[in-house]
């Protein structure tokens, strides 16, 4: 009798140890599912009723990566009195980002033979218009173009913005002979077809080009 009621506790006892884990393992597992339906059924919701939210700040941000984007193409204007009325008042006051420092400080230093003009500038001027100049030059823009511009010259220091290769290879596909053009005059007169130019904007859909 004894025997019968020891094993009897010892099969109660395997038995509470085996079913017992078992059944919190089985509803462990029912949680978990059911916390997965629910996470489901919560983005299915979230999708349903706020598609168009989440669809806007999706459109939203890409329109403000456009912007940025657009925005850092574009060369700042001049912003410098003094250059833009002792060099702008001769021909158009190129932005400084279109050249590399070294570029500036060389045509500036030979201002005696500008392009085959000579240009009479005191050392006050001509110091003013060298530090706008060199603290504006390619190297310290963020601007797309300038960049392209820069890295296109492989350390060459050219004199002229239109000897940049990058410029060469923007306007390769324009014949020569519409930089003749009186309404043109010649490569380097940027206004003539680039309409936002005095805003350093100088995107293809700008260009206009005179008969």
């Amino acid at each position: 009798m004894a025997t019968k009621t020891t094993l009897f506790i010892i099969g109660s006892v395997l038995f509470t140890f085996i079913t017992v884990p078992l059944f919190f393992a089985h509803a462990d597992d029912d949680d978990s599912e059911k916390k997965r339906y629910h996470k489901i059924s919560d983005w299915d919701d979230d999708s349903s009723d706020d598609d168009s939210d989440r669809g806007g700040h999706r459109k939203r941000k890409r329109e403000r990566r456009r912007k940025h984007d657009h925005r850092k193409s574009h060369i700042k204007p001049v912003n410098n009195s003094v250059y833009k009325e002792e060099c702008g008042g001769c021909h158009f006051a190129y932005q400084p980002e279109l050249l590399p420092g070294a570029s500036w400080m060389k045509i500036m230093a030979d201002l005696d033979d500008h392009f085959e003009e000579p240009v009479e500038l005191d050392d006050d001027l001509k110091k003013i218009i060298s530090a706008y100049l060199k603290s504006n030059s390619a190297e310290f823009s963020s601007a797309k173009r300038a960049v392209k511009i820069l890295r296109s010259l492989r350390n060459q220091i050219p004199m002229r913005i239109t000897d940049t290769p990058y410029i060469r290879e923007k306007h390769h596909e324009i014949k020569p002979e519409v930089f003749k053009r009186e309404s043109v005059g010649s490569s380097s007169n940027c206004i003539a077809c680039h309409t936002t130019a005095e805003q350093g904007v100088y995107e293809d859909d700008n260009v206009k080009i005179p008969k």
